[in-house]
């Protein structure tokens, strides 16, 4: 079926050959000291004046999102952590106020199921709740600093009533272009330097740090999407061939969630299952590790698992994730220099309290 997608991918694998720069750091990057936070998994669950099924016993609610919207727009009113259950952190500003964040970046499922959708077309109600909640604006139901979103399999995979199987998806991936794809007629709500409008992939920078959002992956070429891995090639090389410190985004990780295989045994997906992967496959993961090769890459952040605080190494890169949004979790970054601090926590309270968690701290070429 000939799509609107379809349409934007001609002539992205014609090949392009890089030479890949070596970690050099040039004299001309700009400075960097940037506080930033990572969240993944809102889940938002709303549909009609009710919720999707199962939501309520699986705290997705619009209260649990409120409590974890007051605890983010709190932030730059606490102090970074000097010790974490008796741990010193070891950040560079430990005991310190937090700065206000420049951003809250998405690392997938922003809605529960493709946007909250019904058969008919209409704007969906669980994208709207999460507009509603995750769109910068004033008030304490929102918000309060720019957001980046991303996509995830809950917001993806879901089909239409044929002939229309990708309305759900291009309403979501819609939203995304609507908020950082620039145009020379409208001013996108946060917009970025970088948008490959075939993947949704998009990239920007903050001083001397170069972000990308790679949506549910990079590389993904399911549902319609367009491998984004010839793009971010072309991204890496004008935007990081100076060795400037390099941060992703995704939905899928390297845990044992996103690793499960079809287990033919157990007739489910499971981490020793041999069969087809469930979420990304080893190969896909390899790509993207070696699309990476040669940049400085600092950290690669995501979500899809919802319980655990994770901080772990793939490819010999740093990944990261919180727990869900809707069960309060959050990553709070800054990158000043060649220091990354990375502090996991999760909303406390009611009235804006953190609980962290779990502190990272590492010095990078």
């Amino acid at each position: 079926m000939l799509t609107r997608r379809s349409l934007l991918t001609h002539g992205l694998g014609a090949g392009l050959s890089l030479s890949l720069p070596p970690l050099a750091r040039a004299a001309g990057v700009p400075d960097t000291d940037v506080t930033f936070l990572v969240i993944n998994d809102i889940h938002a669950c709303r549909i009609g004046d009710g919720l999707s099924p199962n939501c309520e016993a699986e705290g997705k609610t619009d209260a649990n999102l409120l409590r974890h919207i007051r605890a983010l727009n709190n932030i730059h009113h606490q102090t970074w952590p000097e010790a974490i259950s008796g741990k010193p952190t070891g950040f560079a500003l430990a005991g310190q106020r937090i700065a206000k964040p420049q951003g809250v970046i998405v690392c997938g499922d922003v809605t529960d199921d493709g946007g909250g959708q019904m058969a008919e077309f209409a704007e969906g109600s669980q994208l709207l709740q999460f507009s509603h909640r995750y769109q910068q604006g004033p008030g304490a139901d929102h918000i309060h600093f720019p957001v980046y979103v991303g996509l995830g399999n809950h917001d993806l995979d879901q089909d239409g009533h044929p002939p229309q199987v990708d309305w759900y998806r291009d309403e979501l991936r819609d939203y995304v272009q609507l908020n950082h794809k620039p145009s020379v007629f409208f001013k996108p709500v946060v917009p970025v330097d970088n948008y490959d409008e075939a993947s949704d992939n998009y990239s920007w920078n903050w001083g001397g740090l170069h972000l990308i959002q790679a949506q549910r992956y990079g590389g993904d070429n399911t549902k319609g999407t367009a491998n984004s891995l010839e793009w971010m090639k072309r991204d890496l090389a004008a935007y990081a061939a100076d060795g400037r410190p390099v941060v992703i985004f995704q939905h899928y990780g390297w845990d044992k969630f996103s690793l499960e295989r079809w287990d033919p045994e157990k007739s489910t997906f499971t981490v020793e299952g041999s069969g087809a992967p469930h979420w990304w496959g080893e190969s896909e993961r390899q790509q993207l590790l070696a699309t990476l090769q040669g940049y400085n890459v600092i950290g690669i952040f995501h979500g899809h698992e919802h319980d655990t605080r994770m901080a772990y190494q793939a490819g010999g890169i740093d990944v990261f994730k919180a727990r869900a949004a809707f069960m309060g979790g959050f990553s709070l970054v800054r990158i000043k220099g060649n220091v990354m601090d990375v502090a996991i926590g999760d909303a406390s309270d009611d009235v804006g309290g953190v609980t962290f968690t779990t502190a990272f701290t590492k010095r990078f070429g």
